[in-house]
């Protein structure tokens, strides 16, 4: 059980510091975050029973919230304010049947949320602890590990652990219920593989809600009795390269968006303290890997998975890196690659679906038969990706099933004509491609650039690399992406961006 790794931590080092909050100045030690959760528990009792939402940014607050959920036998269910915050809240109450809602002022300020009924700010209840309250919790912490753990409920694996949403980049978030086995599976597979657990300290900066955070940043040290430096905003990059720079964590995990921000706020010699870097959720771009490795002498290592599977799936090996690749199966894990149209296994080489096995993958969608259905089958998830494995065991990413589209009856990949786009255009300026429908091919792509191009030129060049069906038709200028929680681009709403601004020309 994850709350009980985290009590046998605090009771073995109760001294030693969990988590040095960034945002609020405060450190908070392993025996101070056991009586906080324990505190928190017996007041979340008295508030919901089964689920109860956590909308909190990254840092203490958070991680005692979660732990104190946990103790309290409440399943958290974590709501992510940075793609409306009040939007999100009656979304996740509607689908997930539970009311309240534990917050922080100063994050509806920050995200321009206004107060809901529903919700308990988790500041009111530090403020109004009795003195009764403060002393049950502090004798019930000076119990065993043992004892504190019968007393937060049985040992069961089965049992839920979170309720996640998935990022809703391409339609309506799906309702993600991980078990207390997936995500302790997934934290020890990722550990032993990656040789986290000689580590002392990591940067715990993305998202709780994200499961990349919640599993990285805030389970994995809990579970492994590390230090977590936490700050509330990833996109922050000047402080959280100062960060970097005096607080020197050994673990630095981040998307590529993020990683980029932190590595071009920083000096040479600012992550010396840094033994491995990884990233997810995102394709990591060479250019990427080229600054960290000229400016840090870093190597990135890149990972894959999803909400669906806890999330890690894959990973490449500290000691045979393979740039371009995601990695090889987690240990637990089983990938293989399906033919799209017959379902027959591929060969080696052969692009097809991504489907995976193992501890980690969800047993389904919330009340929700019909998706639950159509994604897993015989226990074997299906990630919506398509890629394929080499001779040795790696796995190569190829894109989206979604982000293919068929035009004059060829399958034609977005993802293929944003890289061929991108390598065109200088560092300083973003791009992406999108679908909008057309009446004669049924579909067609149009460019969307952050600053103005020579559309004339960028085509003739991208005619040499690509096919014609694969051109884009049109560009469009559109300042600032949006995007996700995690970094990732937000590509409905970008494509409904493009689609006004197509509307009102």
């Amino acid at each position: 059980m994850l709350h009980h790794e985290f009590i046998t931590n605090a009771k073995a080092h109760p001294d030693k510091i969990a988590i040095v909050d960034k945002t609020t100045g405060n450190d908070l030690s392993y025996g101070r975050a056991l009586l906080a959760s324990l505190i928190l528990s017996r007041r979340f009792r008295k508030l919901e029973r089964g689920r109860i939402g956590i909308m909190l940014p990254t840092g203490s607050g958070a991680a005692l919230a979660v732990v104190g959920s946990l103790m309290a036998g409440l399943t958290p269910v974590m709501i992510n304010y940075s793609t409306g915050a009040k939007k999100n809240c009656h979304y996740a109450q509607g689908k997930c049947d539970f009311k309240t809602i534990i917050t922080a002022r100063a994050l509806l300020e920050r995200v321009g949320c206004a107060e809901l009924p529903e919700m308990v700010f988790i500041e009111d209840i530090l403020a109004s602890l009795g003195s009764l309250e403060k002393a049950l919790a502090l004798v019930k912490s000076k119990m065993s590990a043992g004892l504190i753990k019968k007393l937060c409920g049985k040992n069961d694996l089965k049992s839920p652990a979170v309720i996640l949403f998935t990022s809703g980049s391409e339609k309506d978030p799906k309702v993600v219920q991980l078990t207390q086995q997936n995500l302790l599976s997934n934290i020890n597979s990722f550990s032993d593989m990656m040789d986290v657990r000689g580590m002392d300290n990591l940067l715990a900066v993305l998202p709780f809600f994200h499961v990349f955070g919640l599993t990285i940043s805030l389970w994995t040290p809990l579970c492994l009795g590390m230090t977590s430096i936490a700050y509330a905003n990833p996109l922050d990059f000047k402080t959280i390269a100062q960060i970097i720079k005096e607080h020197k964590p050994q673990l630095l995990i981040g998307t590529p968006l993020f990683l980029e921000g932190y590595a071009r706020h920083s000096a040479p010699g600012d992550f010396a303290s840094v033994e491995l870097t990884v990233t997810g959720a995102d394709k990591c771009p060479e250019s990427l890997r080229k600054l960290y490795r000229e400016k840090h002498d870093i190597e990135i290592f890149e990972g894959y998975g999803t909400t669906e599977t806890s999330p890690v799936i894959s990973i490449n090996p500290r000691d045979n890196n393979r740039p371009g690749s995601i990695g090889v199966p987690i240990p637990g894990t089983v990938v293989k690659i399906e033919a799209i149209e017959t379902g027959d296994a591929c060969e080696t080489g052969e692009i097809g679906k991504i489907l995976v096995k193992g501890d980690g993958v969800m047993s389904g969608y919330l009340n929700d038969m019909e998706e639950s259905h159509l994604r897993l089958k015989s226990g074997w998830y299906d990630t919506g990706d398509l890629g394929c494995i080499d001779e040795e065991g790696y796995l190569w990413h190829v894109g989206r099933l979604k982000r293919f589209v068929k035009i004059g009856g060829e399958m034609i990949s977005l993802v293929m004509v944003e890289e061929a786009l991108a390598s065109l255009l200088s560092d300083n300026i973003e791009c992406c491609v999108v679908e909008l429908p057309d009446a004669k091919r049924g579909s067609r792509i149009v460019g969307v650039t952050t600053r103005a191009i020579d559309e004339k030129e960028i085509s003739k060049q991208l005619s040499e690399d690509l096919p014609n069906l694969a051109l884009p038709k049109k560009y469009v200028v559109v300042e600032e992406f949006p995007y996700m929680g995690s970094g990732k681009t937000d590509f409905r709403t970008l494509t409904t961006m493009v689609r006004d601004m197509e509307d009102a020309s």
